[in-house]
Protein backbone atom coordinates (compact mmCIF):
# COMPACT_ATOMS: atom_id res chain seq x y z
CA UNK A 1 0.00 0.00 0.00
CA UNK A 2 2.84 2.40 0.81
CA UNK A 3 4.23 2.25 -2.72
CA UNK A 4 0.74 2.80 -4.16
CA UNK A 5 0.23 5.89 -2.01
CA UNK A 6 3.62 7.29 -2.97
CA UNK A 7 2.88 6.70 -6.65
CA UNK A 8 -0.44 8.53 -6.33
CA UNK A 9 1.21 11.43 -4.52
CA UNK A 10 3.95 11.67 -7.13
CA UNK A 11 1.29 11.84 -9.83
CA UNK A 12 -0.53 14.85 -8.32
CA UNK A 13 2.38 16.84 -6.83
CA UNK A 14 4.90 19.01 -8.67
CA UNK A 15 8.39 17.60 -9.26
CA UNK A 16 10.53 17.64 -6.13
CA UNK A 17 7.62 18.09 -3.71
CA UNK A 18 7.59 14.43 -2.63
CA UNK A 19 10.72 13.39 -0.74
CA UNK A 20 11.61 9.90 0.50
CA UNK A 21 15.38 10.29 0.94
CA UNK A 22 15.89 9.44 4.63
CA UNK A 23 18.72 11.93 5.08
CA UNK A 24 16.51 14.77 3.88
CA UNK A 25 13.43 13.54 5.73
CA UNK A 26 15.39 13.23 8.97
CA UNK A 27 15.94 16.99 9.08
CA UNK A 28 12.16 17.52 9.19
CA UNK A 29 11.15 14.87 11.75
CA UNK A 30 11.37 16.93 14.94
CA UNK A 31 10.86 20.37 16.39
CA UNK A 32 12.90 21.85 19.26
CA UNK A 33 11.33 19.70 21.98
CA UNK A 34 14.33 17.45 22.43
CA UNK A 35 12.62 15.13 24.92
CA UNK A 36 10.13 13.91 22.29
CA UNK A 37 11.22 11.00 20.10
CA UNK A 38 10.08 11.31 16.46
CA UNK A 39 8.80 8.46 14.31
CA UNK A 40 9.79 7.77 10.71
CA UNK A 41 7.38 9.24 8.15
CA UNK A 42 6.25 7.39 5.08
CA UNK A 43 7.39 10.47 3.16
CA UNK A 44 7.92 14.20 3.33
CA UNK A 45 5.83 16.53 1.19
CA UNK A 46 7.17 20.04 0.64
CA UNK A 47 3.99 21.80 -0.45
CA UNK A 48 4.34 24.60 -2.99
CA UNK A 49 0.75 25.88 -2.79
CA UNK A 50 -2.61 25.31 -1.14
CA UNK A 51 -3.62 22.89 -3.90
CA UNK A 52 -0.70 20.63 -2.93
CA UNK A 53 -2.01 20.55 0.64
CA UNK A 54 -5.50 19.65 -0.60
CA UNK A 55 -4.13 16.81 -2.74
CA UNK A 56 -2.15 15.39 0.18
CA UNK A 57 -5.11 15.46 2.56
CA UNK A 58 -7.49 13.92 0.05
CA UNK A 59 -5.17 10.97 -0.48
CA UNK A 60 -4.36 10.73 3.22
CA UNK A 61 -8.07 10.54 4.04
CA UNK A 62 -8.67 7.96 1.33
CA UNK A 63 -5.92 5.72 2.69
CA UNK A 64 -6.29 6.71 6.37
CA UNK A 65 -2.70 7.86 6.67
CA UNK A 66 -1.82 10.34 9.44
CA UNK A 67 -0.58 13.77 8.40
CA UNK A 68 1.73 15.91 10.53
CA UNK A 69 1.90 19.53 9.33
CA UNK A 70 4.96 21.59 10.14
CA UNK A 71 6.39 25.03 9.54
CA UNK A 72 9.91 26.04 10.50
CA UNK A 73 10.22 23.47 13.30
CA UNK A 74 10.79 26.08 15.99
CA UNK A 75 8.07 24.72 18.28
CA UNK A 76 8.93 23.73 21.83
CA UNK A 77 6.18 21.26 22.75
CA UNK A 78 6.57 18.45 20.21
CA UNK A 79 3.59 19.60 18.15
CA UNK A 80 5.44 19.17 14.84
CA UNK A 81 7.17 15.91 15.73
CA UNK A 82 6.68 13.17 13.14
CA UNK A 83 4.64 10.08 14.03
CA UNK A 84 5.48 6.65 12.67
CA UNK A 85 4.26 6.12 9.11
CA UNK A 86 2.83 9.62 8.69
CA UNK A 87 3.00 11.99 5.78
CA UNK A 88 5.09 14.91 7.00
CA UNK A 89 3.61 18.01 5.38
CA UNK A 90 6.00 20.96 5.25
CA UNK A 91 4.56 24.43 4.56
CA UNK A 92 7.96 26.08 4.55
CA UNK A 93 7.82 27.02 0.86
CA UNK A 94 4.58 29.04 1.17
CA UNK A 95 6.34 32.39 1.52
CA UNK A 96 4.33 34.93 -0.45
CA UNK A 97 3.89 38.32 1.25
CA UNK A 98 1.44 41.02 0.16
CA UNK A 99 1.44 44.26 2.15
CA UNK A 100 -1.63 46.47 1.80
CA UNK A 101 -0.42 49.72 3.33
CA UNK A 102 -3.64 51.75 3.16
CA UNK A 103 -5.63 48.89 4.72
CA UNK A 104 -2.84 48.23 7.26
CA UNK A 105 -2.81 44.49 6.66
CA UNK A 106 -0.72 41.73 5.14
CA UNK A 107 -1.64 38.53 3.33
CA UNK A 108 1.04 35.92 3.96
CA UNK A 109 1.75 32.28 3.26
CA UNK A 110 2.08 29.93 6.21
CA UNK A 111 5.81 29.52 5.59
CA UNK A 112 6.64 33.22 5.88
CA UNK A 113 9.04 33.85 8.76
CA UNK A 114 7.84 36.22 11.44
CA UNK A 115 10.97 38.35 11.04
CA UNK A 116 10.50 38.59 7.27
CA UNK A 117 6.94 39.85 7.76
CA UNK A 118 8.20 42.46 10.21
CA UNK A 119 10.80 43.67 7.70
CA UNK A 120 8.29 43.78 4.85
CA UNK A 121 5.85 45.77 7.01
CA UNK A 122 8.62 48.17 8.08
CA UNK A 123 9.18 49.17 4.43
CA UNK A 124 5.63 50.61 4.54
CA UNK A 125 6.08 52.31 7.93
CA UNK A 126 4.08 49.52 9.59
CA UNK A 127 4.68 46.88 12.24
CA UNK A 128 3.57 43.32 12.97
CA UNK A 129 3.64 43.14 16.80
CA UNK A 130 3.59 39.41 17.74
CA UNK A 131 7.24 38.66 18.47
CA UNK A 132 8.22 35.27 19.84
CA UNK A 133 11.85 35.05 20.96
CA UNK A 134 12.37 32.91 17.85
CA UNK A 135 10.91 35.58 15.52
CA UNK A 136 13.89 35.40 13.17
CA UNK A 137 13.29 31.73 12.37
CA UNK A 138 9.70 30.83 13.34
CA UNK A 139 6.95 30.81 10.72
CA UNK A 140 3.60 32.58 10.68
CA UNK A 141 1.85 29.24 10.15
CA UNK A 142 3.49 27.88 13.29
CA UNK A 143 2.62 31.07 15.15
CA UNK A 144 -1.02 30.62 14.17
CA UNK A 145 -1.00 26.92 15.04
CA UNK A 146 0.09 27.66 18.62
CA UNK A 147 -1.37 31.17 18.96
CA UNK A 148 2.14 32.40 19.74
CA UNK A 149 2.82 35.45 21.89
CA UNK A 150 6.14 37.12 22.50
CA UNK A 151 7.91 39.94 24.28
CA UNK A 152 5.41 42.66 23.29
CA UNK A 153 2.22 40.78 24.12
CA UNK A 154 1.75 42.46 27.50
CA UNK A 155 0.67 45.60 25.62
CA UNK A 156 -0.06 44.43 22.10
CA UNK A 157 -1.62 40.99 22.51
CA UNK A 158 -0.94 37.62 20.88
CA UNK A 159 -1.25 36.19 17.38
CA UNK A 160 -5.02 35.71 17.36
CA UNK A 161 -5.50 39.42 18.04
CA UNK A 162 -4.04 40.13 14.59
CA UNK A 163 -5.76 37.48 12.46
CA UNK A 164 -8.42 38.87 10.13
CA UNK A 165 -8.75 35.78 8.00
CA UNK A 166 -7.13 32.50 7.02
CA UNK A 167 -7.29 29.73 4.46
CA UNK A 168 -7.63 26.31 6.08
CA UNK A 169 -7.60 22.88 4.45
CA UNK A 170 -9.68 20.29 6.30
CA UNK A 171 -8.81 16.62 6.69
CA UNK A 172 -10.81 15.64 3.58
CA UNK A 173 -9.13 18.30 1.43
CA UNK A 174 -11.93 20.88 1.63
CA UNK A 175 -10.64 24.46 1.52
CA UNK A 176 -12.22 27.01 3.87
CA UNK A 177 -11.66 30.72 3.35
CA UNK A 178 -12.40 32.31 6.71
CA UNK A 179 -12.69 36.00 7.54
CA UNK A 180 -11.40 38.64 5.17
CA UNK A 181 -9.76 42.04 4.96
CA UNK A 182 -12.09 44.07 7.17
CA UNK A 183 -11.24 45.02 10.73
CA UNK A 184 -14.73 44.11 12.01
CA UNK A 185 -16.60 41.05 10.80
CA UNK A 186 -19.24 39.21 12.88
CA UNK A 187 -20.94 37.26 10.09
CA UNK A 188 -21.52 33.78 11.46
CA UNK A 189 -19.31 31.92 13.91
CA UNK A 190 -15.75 33.22 14.22
CA UNK A 191 -14.28 29.99 12.90
CA UNK A 192 -10.85 31.43 12.21
CA UNK A 193 -10.27 31.67 15.96
CA UNK A 194 -11.16 27.99 16.29
CA UNK A 195 -8.25 27.05 14.03
CA UNK A 196 -5.77 29.50 15.55
CA UNK A 197 -4.15 27.57 18.38
CA UNK A 198 -5.44 24.17 17.25
CA UNK A 199 -1.91 22.90 16.53
CA UNK A 200 -2.80 21.32 13.19
CA UNK A 201 -5.33 18.94 14.75
CA UNK A 202 -8.41 20.46 13.07
CA UNK A 203 -7.06 21.67 9.73
CA UNK A 204 -3.95 22.99 7.97
CA UNK A 205 -3.64 26.78 7.71
CA UNK A 206 -1.96 27.70 4.42
CA UNK A 207 -2.46 31.47 4.29
CA UNK A 208 -3.46 34.26 6.65
CA UNK A 209 -4.57 37.87 6.49
CA UNK A 210 -3.14 39.73 9.48
CA UNK A 211 -3.49 43.23 10.90
CA UNK A 212 -0.55 45.61 10.97
CA UNK A 213 -0.02 48.64 13.18
CA UNK A 214 1.81 51.93 12.70
CA UNK A 215 5.47 51.61 13.62
CA UNK A 216 5.91 52.26 17.36
CA UNK A 217 7.87 55.11 18.88
CA UNK A 218 11.49 54.32 19.84
CA UNK A 219 11.76 52.13 22.93
CA UNK A 220 13.08 53.22 26.30
CA UNK A 221 14.51 50.26 28.20
CA UNK A 222 14.89 49.66 31.93
CA UNK A 223 17.06 47.05 33.64
CA UNK A 224 16.30 46.38 37.31
CA UNK A 225 17.84 43.78 39.61
CA UNK A 226 16.43 42.26 42.79
CA UNK A 227 17.87 40.23 45.63
CA UNK A 228 15.33 37.46 45.10
CA UNK A 229 12.91 36.35 42.41
CA UNK A 230 9.77 36.83 44.51
CA UNK A 231 10.53 40.55 44.93
CA UNK A 232 10.82 40.82 41.16
CA UNK A 233 7.49 39.00 40.84
CA UNK A 234 5.79 41.45 43.20
CA UNK A 235 7.24 44.34 41.22
CA UNK A 236 5.76 42.90 38.02
CA UNK A 237 2.30 42.63 39.56
CA UNK A 238 2.48 46.23 40.82
CA UNK A 239 3.72 47.56 37.47
CA UNK A 240 0.99 45.87 35.43
CA UNK A 241 -1.69 47.02 37.87
CA UNK A 242 -0.78 50.64 37.05
CA UNK A 243 0.82 50.63 33.58
CA UNK A 244 1.05 48.70 30.32
CA UNK A 245 4.69 48.72 29.23
CA UNK A 246 5.46 47.45 25.74
CA UNK A 247 7.48 44.63 27.27
CA UNK A 248 8.16 43.30 30.75
CA UNK A 249 10.48 40.30 30.97
CA UNK A 250 11.88 38.41 33.96
CA UNK A 251 15.07 36.36 34.22
CA UNK A 252 16.09 34.63 37.44
CA UNK A 253 19.70 34.21 38.55
CA UNK A 254 20.10 30.81 36.89
CA UNK A 255 18.91 32.22 33.58
CA UNK A 256 21.15 35.27 33.73
CA UNK A 257 24.20 33.15 34.49
CA UNK A 258 23.48 30.84 31.56
CA UNK A 259 22.91 33.75 29.18
CA UNK A 260 26.09 35.50 30.30
CA UNK A 261 28.08 32.28 29.82
CA UNK A 262 26.50 31.85 26.37
CA UNK A 263 27.15 35.45 25.23
CA UNK A 264 28.31 38.02 27.82
CA UNK A 265 26.53 41.36 27.96
CA UNK A 266 27.37 42.58 31.43
CA UNK A 267 24.24 41.48 33.28
CA UNK A 268 24.53 41.02 37.05
CA UNK A 269 25.10 37.29 37.59
CA UNK A 270 24.76 37.60 41.38
CA UNK A 271 21.33 39.26 41.46
CA UNK A 272 18.41 37.03 42.44
CA UNK A 273 16.43 38.21 39.42
CA UNK A 274 16.54 40.77 36.61
CA UNK A 275 13.59 42.63 35.12
CA UNK A 276 13.67 44.18 31.65
CA UNK A 277 10.96 46.73 30.82
CA UNK A 278 10.34 48.66 27.61
CA UNK A 279 8.09 51.66 26.96
CA UNK A 280 7.14 53.07 23.55
CA UNK A 281 4.82 55.91 24.57
CA UNK A 282 6.89 58.63 22.90
CA UNK A 283 7.21 61.74 25.04
CA UNK A 284 5.09 60.08 27.71
CA UNK A 285 7.66 57.29 28.07
CA UNK A 286 9.66 59.48 30.45
CA UNK A 287 6.83 59.61 32.98
CA UNK A 288 5.85 55.98 32.43
CA UNK A 289 9.39 54.74 32.91
CA UNK A 290 9.89 56.93 35.98
CA UNK A 291 6.77 55.41 37.54
CA UNK A 292 7.94 51.87 36.74
CA UNK A 293 11.35 52.65 38.18
CA UNK A 294 9.74 53.94 41.39
CA UNK A 295 7.68 50.75 41.69
CA UNK A 296 10.79 48.61 41.32
CA UNK A 297 12.60 50.60 43.98
CA UNK A 298 9.58 50.33 46.25
CA UNK A 299 9.74 46.53 45.89
CA UNK A 300 13.41 46.51 46.91
CA UNK A 301 15.28 46.71 43.62
CA UNK A 302 19.02 46.66 44.21
CA UNK A 303 19.80 48.47 40.94
CA UNK A 304 17.78 50.31 38.30
CA UNK A 305 19.02 51.86 35.05
CA UNK A 306 17.15 53.31 32.07
CA UNK A 307 18.45 53.86 28.54
CA UNK A 308 16.92 55.61 25.55
CA UNK A 309 19.62 54.23 23.24
CA UNK A 310 17.79 51.81 20.88
CA UNK A 311 20.90 49.70 20.28
CA UNK A 312 21.65 49.34 23.97
CA UNK A 313 18.04 48.51 24.72
CA UNK A 314 17.96 45.89 21.96
CA UNK A 315 21.16 44.37 23.36
CA UNK A 316 19.42 43.71 26.68
CA UNK A 317 16.29 42.31 25.04
CA UNK A 318 18.41 40.09 22.83
CA UNK A 319 19.97 38.66 25.98
CA UNK A 320 16.46 37.68 27.06
CA UNK A 321 15.75 36.08 23.66
CA UNK A 322 18.88 33.96 23.96
CA UNK A 323 17.76 32.25 27.17
CA UNK A 324 16.51 29.15 25.35
CA UNK A 325 19.59 28.62 23.15
CA UNK A 326 21.78 29.19 26.21
CA UNK A 327 20.18 26.17 27.88
CA UNK A 328 20.02 24.05 24.74
CA UNK A 329 23.82 24.15 24.88
CA UNK A 330 23.79 22.70 28.39
CA UNK A 331 21.95 19.40 27.94
CA UNK A 332 18.38 18.21 27.62
CA UNK A 333 15.78 20.79 28.60
CA UNK A 334 12.11 20.36 29.44
CA UNK A 335 10.50 23.71 28.72
CA UNK A 336 7.50 24.78 30.75
CA UNK A 337 5.10 27.41 29.43
CA UNK A 338 2.79 28.09 32.34
CA UNK A 339 0.73 31.19 32.97
CA UNK A 340 -0.94 32.55 36.09
CA UNK A 341 -3.09 35.59 36.97
CA UNK A 342 -0.92 38.69 37.33
CA UNK A 343 -1.34 39.04 41.13
CA UNK A 344 0.03 35.51 41.64
CA UNK A 345 3.33 35.83 39.78
CA UNK A 346 5.42 36.00 42.95
CA UNK A 347 3.78 32.80 44.21
CA UNK A 348 4.58 31.05 40.94
CA UNK A 349 8.25 32.02 40.72
CA UNK A 350 8.83 31.37 44.40
CA UNK A 351 7.08 28.02 44.13
CA UNK A 352 9.22 27.02 41.16
CA UNK A 353 12.36 27.66 43.20
CA UNK A 354 11.07 25.38 45.94
CA UNK A 355 10.19 22.68 43.41
CA UNK A 356 13.75 22.82 42.07
CA UNK A 357 15.13 22.33 45.57
CA UNK A 358 12.68 19.56 46.41
CA UNK A 359 13.49 17.57 43.27
CA UNK A 360 17.21 18.42 43.22
CA UNK A 361 16.83 19.66 39.66
CA UNK A 362 18.07 22.79 37.91
CA UNK A 363 15.16 25.03 36.94
CA UNK A 364 15.73 28.44 35.39
CA UNK A 365 12.73 30.77 35.23
CA UNK A 366 12.41 33.25 32.38
CA UNK A 367 9.48 34.70 30.53
CA UNK A 368 6.90 37.30 29.69
CA UNK A 369 6.21 38.30 33.27
CA UNK A 370 4.03 41.23 32.20
CA UNK A 371 1.21 38.91 31.16
CA UNK A 372 1.91 36.18 33.71
CA UNK A 373 3.44 33.76 31.19
CA UNK A 374 6.65 32.21 32.56
CA UNK A 375 8.95 29.55 31.14
CA UNK A 376 10.63 27.43 33.83
CA UNK A 377 13.41 25.55 32.00
CA UNK A 378 14.22 22.17 33.55
CA UNK A 379 17.69 21.04 32.54
CA UNK A 380 19.03 17.55 33.22
CA UNK A 381 21.40 14.82 32.04
CA UNK A 382 19.35 12.38 29.89
CA UNK A 383 21.90 9.61 30.57
CA UNK A 384 21.24 9.77 34.31
CA UNK A 385 18.06 7.74 34.92
CA UNK A 386 17.48 9.26 38.35
CA UNK A 387 17.92 12.78 36.97
CA UNK A 388 15.33 12.03 34.29
CA UNK A 389 12.81 10.86 36.90
CA UNK A 390 13.42 13.95 39.04
CA UNK A 391 13.09 16.28 36.03
CA UNK A 392 9.81 14.72 34.94
CA UNK A 393 8.46 14.95 38.48
CA UNK A 394 9.51 18.59 38.67
CA UNK A 395 7.80 19.28 35.33
CA UNK A 396 4.54 17.82 36.64
CA UNK A 397 4.88 19.74 39.90
CA UNK A 398 5.26 23.07 38.05
CA UNK A 399 2.12 22.36 36.01
CA UNK A 400 0.22 21.46 39.20
CA UNK A 401 1.45 24.65 40.86
CA UNK A 402 0.29 26.83 37.96
CA UNK A 403 -3.13 25.19 37.87
CA UNK A 404 -3.50 25.55 41.64
CA UNK A 405 -2.91 29.29 41.23
CA UNK A 406 -5.74 29.57 38.71
CA UNK A 407 -3.37 29.41 35.77
CA UNK A 408 -2.73 27.43 32.60
CA UNK A 409 -0.28 24.76 31.47
CA UNK A 410 0.53 26.67 28.28
CA UNK A 411 0.41 30.35 27.46
CA UNK A 412 1.87 30.31 23.96
CA UNK A 413 3.90 27.20 23.10
CA UNK A 414 0.92 24.89 22.72
CA UNK A 415 0.13 21.51 24.22
CA UNK A 416 1.86 19.32 21.64
CA UNK A 417 2.94 15.99 23.07
CA UNK A 418 4.91 17.33 26.03
CA UNK A 419 1.88 18.71 27.87
CA UNK A 420 -0.83 16.40 26.48
CA UNK A 421 -0.95 14.25 29.65
CA UNK A 422 -1.96 17.33 31.68
CA UNK A 423 -4.64 18.83 29.43
CA UNK A 424 -7.57 17.04 31.04
CA UNK A 425 -6.57 18.36 34.47
CA UNK A 426 -6.99 21.93 33.23
CA UNK A 427 -10.02 21.57 30.97
CA UNK A 428 -12.10 19.19 33.04
CA UNK A 429 -14.25 16.35 31.60
CA UNK A 430 -17.06 18.48 30.17
CA UNK A 431 -14.82 20.85 28.21
CA UNK A 432 -12.58 17.98 27.10
CA UNK A 433 -15.61 16.10 25.78
CA UNK A 434 -16.80 19.09 23.74
CA UNK A 435 -13.25 19.56 22.45
CA UNK A 436 -13.17 15.95 21.29
CA UNK A 437 -16.55 16.37 19.57
CA UNK A 438 -15.17 19.29 17.57
CA UNK A 439 -12.11 17.25 16.65
CA UNK A 440 -14.27 14.29 15.57
CA UNK A 441 -16.55 16.53 13.50
CA UNK A 442 -13.70 18.11 11.52
CA UNK A 443 -11.34 15.13 11.46
CA UNK A 444 -13.55 12.02 11.76
CA UNK A 445 -10.75 9.64 10.75
CA UNK A 446 -8.31 11.18 13.22
CA UNK A 447 -5.56 11.67 10.63
CA UNK A 448 -4.56 15.25 11.52
CA UNK A 449 -1.54 15.43 13.83
CA UNK A 450 -2.49 12.35 15.86
CA UNK A 451 -1.14 12.04 19.38
CA UNK A 452 -0.85 15.79 19.78
CA UNK A 453 -2.84 17.81 22.33
CA UNK A 454 -5.01 14.87 23.46
CA UNK A 455 -2.18 12.39 23.92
Amino acid sequence: MADDVLDQLAAVLPPGALVVDRDVVDAYRRDRADTVRPGWPLALVRATCTDDVQQVLRLASEHRIPVVPRGAGSGLSGGATATEGCLLLSLDALRDIEIDGPAMLAVVGAGVLNGDLKRAAREHGLWYPPDPSSFEFCSIGGNLATNAGGLCCVKYGVTTDYVLGCDVVLADGTLLRLGGRTIKDVAGYDLKRLFVGSEGTLGVITRATVRLRPAPAPFSTMVATFADVESAGRAVSAIVAAWRPAGLELMDRTTVRAVEAFKPRGLDVDAGATLLAQCDAGAASVDEMAAIEAICQGEGATYVAVTDDPDEGEMFMQARREAFPAFFDRGTTLIEDVGVPIPRIAELVGGVERIAEQHRTTIATVGHAGDGNLHPLITFDPKDADAVVRAEAAFAAVVELALSLGGTLTGEHGVGTVKAPFLAAQLGPEVLEVTRRIKDALDPLGILNPGKMFG
